[in-house]
């Protein structure tokens, strides 16, 4: 029997993880939902809180809440969630330990590998800051994959026939499109370009502004500085987003949204499709420019593409399919779920790595985003110049490849050689991005130009090494560019994996449906004590509604109706951030 690899799509604003079962792909479902919410938080009894409970509590406490993670992976910064920092790759580790408890729980046995997707534009920074954060969740990456790749994979199980095809891939915070190949079971990315800082939560955060500006002249009141009334402007933003997709008009209300100079300050704002549409038009205009971009790297035009697949969450903003409607004369196709496809195309991954048969799996050509190279001495704008970029991965070249350029000493009896290794496309080193350095020395001593060769080499992953060697004596240092800025040491990465592994203790494996119920309920709880403690201060008429909610919540957790617990607790939080405001 062969192992069980799970495929797992990290989101920005949802996370899935799926396995193939009886040669097909199964989401595996938690408590009903195959979505996780890429929430992760502290609840006020000191619990870590992932997905759903995490998203309830972010209005209430976005101090100890933290959300869109996934566009920090690879920064060198940390982030705040109840008083304490981390790395991101720490907080992507939890919800991906999540993932793990989730799966363990249905296949009833350990999960230890997982094939993991990332954004075709991720750098090599982020793609080791999420090999790294798989490893502190106790997960062996075994191979990470682009998620246009694994979209198109899922794509192509269903639909083997010749064709190339485009996939637009729009999440919650990151943009690719690839140009895609399908022919004989072959799945060939040929080009890929994106924006790792561009989606939909761009989309939610225009409508936020909007909703600002809006207060700033009806109420002559600055909001922006008040955390909780911003996280709860973000959350209508985002609830008005979703419903523009299906309704021409969205009405925004939030009550007790912020109090100044003693008046409440009550949001009730009507955002049409067209006013929403006109926010976010610079965004997809980016989109359509990197479709071209990736078009001429495939040396394709519009008119060679079959079929525009739809991927991520934030494709279903009707904005999205006119455009390239009208781009492409054709209607993009969207009946492959694009939120889960990616996590699905990983599974189909996942089992064709671990030997297992799938019907009309593919075989998967992935290309690199990026061109990598060195700098050296030469001429750039007809003057001398220092650090000339050499190209020597081009983009869009089929991995996984090894390259290997022929460069001399400076100087007579050079003994060290410098090798700084770049990242991006400018003929000007320093305008690229550096992602590399270190030194061969002890060289031998013989005349100028004297051969050093400099190899590079990316794998399936999308992982560079480089190596200089010196020709004549075969004297050789490499690295693998690993040790960009988001790299942990040895001794760091044990301490970040005891720490997330001591804030979850034995309750990460808690993750059945009662065991998701029982959160809910906790959360109810907690919501209803804190409301009567308020009781004492409240006017006359917030004492009411308290007492009201109250009583749902109390209703619904007697005849134990999680379901009904949703709105009472939303509005009861709402009252207590008014009060405490």
């Amino acid at each position: 029997m062969s192992e069980i690899i799970v495929g797992i799509d990290l989101g920005t604003t949802n996370s899935e993880i799926a396995v193939i079962e009886n040669g097909k792909v199964t989401i595996i479902e938690d408590a009903g939902h195959k979505i996780l919410p890429s929430f992760v938080g502290i609840s006020d009894n000191n619990e870590i809180l992932v997905g759903d409970p995490a998203k309830n509590q972010y209005i209430l406490y976005p101090e100890k809440t933290v959300k869109s993670i996934k566009r920090k992976i690879g920064e060198e910064i940390k982030v705040e969630m109840d008083g304490k920092s981390y790395t991101p790759q720490e907080i992507s580790a939890i919800i991906l330990k999540r993932l793990k408890a989730i799966a363990e729980k249905y296949l009833n046995k350990p999960v230890t590998k997982a094939v993991i997707t990332v954004p075709a534009y991720f750098s090599d920074v982020q793609r080791q800051a999420t090999r790294e954060a798989g490893e502190i969740a106790g997960l062996e990456v075994v191979r990470m994959i682009n998620e246009p790749t694994a979209a198109a994979l899922s794509y192509e199980s269903e639909n083997p026939e010749q064709k190339n095809i485009l996939v637009y891939d729009l999440g919650g915070g990151t943009f690719d499109v690839s140009v895609v190949s399908i022919e004989d079971d072959v799945v060939e990315v040929v080009a890929s370009h994106g924006n790792n800082k561009l989606g939909g939560d761009d989309f939610d955060q225009a409508i936020a502004d909007y909703i600002v500006e809006h207060i700033q002249e009806k109420f002559d009141v600055d909001i922006s500085e008040s955390r909780k009334a911003m996280a709860k402007i973000n959350r209508a933003a985002e609830t008005a987003k979703r419903a523009l997709s299906d309704q021409p008009f969205a009405m925004i209300e939030e009550e007790y949204l912020y109090e100044h100079n003693g008046k409440q300050i009550n949001l009730s704002l009507e955002l049409s499709r067209s006013d929403y549409e006109d926010l976010i038009a610079d965004y997809i205009d980016e989109t359509l420019e990197a479709i071209h971009i990736a078009l001429n790297g495939a040396n394709l035009t519009v008119a060679d593409i079959d079929e525009i697949l739809l991927v991520g969450g934030s494709t279903r903003t009707p904005i999205v399919s006119k455009r390239l409607q009208d781009e492409f004369q054709k209607q993009p196709r969207s009946e492959i779920n694009p939120d889960l496809c990616v996590a699905a195309g990983a599974a189909i991954q996942a089992a064709i790595i671990a030997g297992q048969k799938i019907s009309g799996s593919a075989v998967l050509v992935d290309i690199t985003p990026y061109t990598y190279g060195t700098s050296a001495v030469g001429e750039l704008n007809g003057e001398f110049y220092p650090y000339m970029y050499v190209p020597i991965i081009h983009k869009n070249s089929p991995l996984p490849l090894s390259k290997t350029e022929l460069f001399f000493t400076m100087v007579d009896n050079q003994k060290i050689v410098e090798v700084k290794v770049y990242q991006g496309e400018d003929q000007d080193a320093l305008n690229n991005i550096q992602i590399g350095e270190f030194t061969v020395e002890g060289l031998n001593e013989t005349p100028a130009n004297s051969p050093i060769l400099l190899k590079l080499e990316l794998d399936l992953n999308g992982i560079l090494s480089v190596s200089a060697i010196e020709k004549e004596t075969g004297l050789k240092k490499s690295i693998t560019i690993d040790n960009a800025i988001s790299r942990f040491e040895a001794e760091e990465m044990e301490q970040a994996k005891e720490r997330i592994q001591a804030i979850f203790g034995d309750k990460i494996e808690n993750t059945s449906k009662e065991g998701t119920e029982n959160n809910a309920i906790v959360q109810a709880k907690i919501l209803v004590a804190k409301a009567e403690q308020l009781l004492d201060n409240a006017s006359a008429e917030d004492k009411e509604d308290i007492v009201d909610m109250i009583e749902a919540i109390n209703d619904a957790l007697a005849i134990e109706d999680i379901a009904a617990l949703d709105k009472p607790m939303e509005q009861l939080s709402d009252i207590i951030y008014y009060l405490e405001s």
